[in-house]
């Protein structure tokens, strides 16, 4: 190259995703049927109203220029609505919800708008890789936090306490989980809340699940005093059936969200505005259209969960989300190395857990977004395929 790149590339990889979708292309090109229950993109697609209102706002001619900065009223008013009936937090609809292009998007708005160079940042392992690329690329430290199975994939505040916590200015939590499923409680959010209080810390709450196979709705914004030092995201992409849309928000402290804004306005120039309005739609669905939603994942993650049984794997029937997490037979090596003989032998591509974390390295993830035939057939290639003789039954 004749021209260097920033430093700041070096910090970061290509996406994990991206690189094995680019494979799994190359191995169709060659002729390979190969099924994809790697990554959590929706198949089902969203309410009928929502694409109506899509279709009919973009059809007016007034519509077309730039939207507002901070996003449309009638979107924040929607979002505002959504939060009060299912997680019975009160959010002002004028400064302390902000809508984003996706949720992934606020994560590099949070970090630009409060890390500086050298601040160190709480991530979860496992975890969201995306938590580790954008603190790198912002130029913060990251510090991990294991979570592990024995601990219920749950942080241990007192052992991160026991370390000098002066220079930690956020931290990122993601429950219900991503990748485990496990979900998050009142006694754990009081708990994270009073630790980000007494040491100063951003505590952030990625929340794009809470409507996937689980009716226990919960918001860390729902807790005493957590608006004095929490913001939480969420996302219409899982819940809504909408990612290709890229909708977002994030809500909490007007003084947090006025600075995230700072930021956002200098990067993007907001939503085309029939989808903000299509946004709103689809929030105000009625409970059983989400209900419908579900049915067909709780039948598709039965199939999964037979998979992983096939396969030797260990799993707990309490996940919720997308996905069913489960821990590799002890003696089969890497978890790298058995995804890829399952692809390579099978044509099923599976997530290896190494990607989100050390302490994924024993685990698989099997995402629920492929028809249940396309998942009782990638069993029986499996089954045909591999000389499996690790059986054994879920915890």
């Amino acid at each position: 190259m004749k021209v260097k790149p920033a430093d700041r590339t070096n910090s970061v990889q290509e996406y994990y995703f991206s690189r094995k979708l680019r494979q799994i292309e190359q191995m169709r090109k060659a002729g390979a049927d190969i099924i994809n229950l790697g990554i959590g993109s929706p198949d089902q697609p969203p309410s009928e109203n929502t694409i109506r209102r899509l279709a009919d706002e973009a059809c007016k001619p007034n519509v077309h220029g730039y939207p507002s900065y901070n996003g449309s009223p009638v979107l924040r008013k929607a979002f505002s609505d959504w939060y009060l009936k299912y997680f019975n937090v009160r959010l002002d609809p004028e400064n302390e919800i902000l809508p984003l292009m996706g949720s992934k998007e606020g994560i590099m708005h949070i970090s630009m708008a409060f890390v500086n160079p050298g601040d160190e940042v709480l991530v979860p392992n496992p975890g969201y890789p995306t938590y580790s690329s954008v603190t790198n690329l912002v130029g913060g430290k990251i510090r991990y936090y294991d979570l592990n199975e024995k601990s219920g994939w749950l942080p241990d505040i007192r052992a991160i306490e026991k370390d000098n916590l002066s220079n930690v200015k956020l931290m990122w939590i993601n429950y219900p989980h991503m990748p485990t499923g496990t979900k998050g409680s009142v006694s754990l959010f009081r708990n994270l809340v009073s630790f980000s209080l007494n040491h100063n810390i951003l505590l952030c709450n990625d929340n794009p699940y809470s409507f996937i196979l689980n009716k226990e709705y919960l918001s860390l914004l729902s807790v005493d005093g957590a608006f004095e030092n929490s913001l939480e995201l969420n996302s219409l992409s899982k819940s809504h059936n909408m990612a290709g849309w890229r909708i977002g928000m994030v809500a909490g402290n007007s003084d947090y969200i006025k600075n995230i804004l700072k930021v956002k306005s200098n990067m993007d120039s907001g939503m085309f505005l029939p989808l903000q309005l299509a946004a709103a739609e689809a929030l105000g669905n009625p409970e059983p259209w989400y209900d419908a939603v579900n049915k067909v994942y709780k039948e598709r993650r039965k199939t999964a969960e037979s998979i992983m049984e096939l396969l030797g794997c260990k799993f707990s029937k309490e996940q919720t989300g997308l996905f069913v997490w489960g821990r590799i037979p002890d003696d089969t090596g890497s978890c790298e190395a058995f995804v890829e003989e399952i692809l390579n032998r099978a044509n099923v591509f599976i997530t290896p857990g190494f990607i989100f974390g050390s302490m994924g390295e024993s685990y698989i993830r099997i995402s629920l977004c492929a028809d249940n035939e396309r998942l009782k057939e990638a069993k029986e290639r499996i089954a045909n395929q591999l000389p499996i003789t690790n059986h054994q039954s879920p915890e």
